[in-house]
């Protein structure tokens, strides 16, 4: 049987000590920084179809607009380090629809979900899926250059 022994450069080794101690606050930093990108992005996008292309006068409030944010980085079950750009909920100015039979309260989410997807009688503006379109190498190239910032701090 063969044997074969890889000698690592000292200063090297001591980085990849070092990062499995830093490894979550690393990984938080650069997605912090993708998620700012996004969130730039999200909202760029959400501005351009509010208030467009309406049968009534434009109504907005800049709420919709303003409940946009970046969520705290979180690991789930498996392990996998995660962010989110989405809305702030409650409303501010929450109010209930009535159904036929019941209220339920209007939500920001609900209300993007309107704008992205449609509805009876409104046609869709999309701005989420454009928004992850477009910003989608800038993100990875900002978060590349973050990650590689980090571990030569090391």
């Amino acid at each position: 049987m063969g044997k074969c022994e890889i000698k690592m450069p000292e200063k090297f080794l001591l980085k990849i000590l070092k990062l499995g101690k830093e490894t979550d606050r690393i990984v938080g930093k650069t997605l912090k920084v993708g998620g700012d990108i996004m969130l730039k992005s999200v909202k760029s996008h959400l501005k351009t179809v509010i208030g467009k292309d309406l049968k009534h006068k434009k109504r907005s409030t800049g709420e919709l607009v303003n409940s946009l944010g970046v969520s705290p980085d979180d690991v789930d079950n498996n392990g996998v380090h995660n962010i989110k750009v989405g809305f702030n909920e409650p409303r501010r100015n929450q109010y209930e629809a009535k159904n036929k039979r019941s209220y339920y309260t209007i939500t920001n989410a609900m209300i993007a979900n309107v704008i992205e997807f449609g509805k009876s009688g409104q046609k869709p503006k999309p701005f989420l899926k454009p928004a992850k379109n477009k910003s989608r190498k800038a993100c990875i190239a900002a978060m590349e250059e973050k990650l590689k910032e980090e571990i030569n701090k090391l």
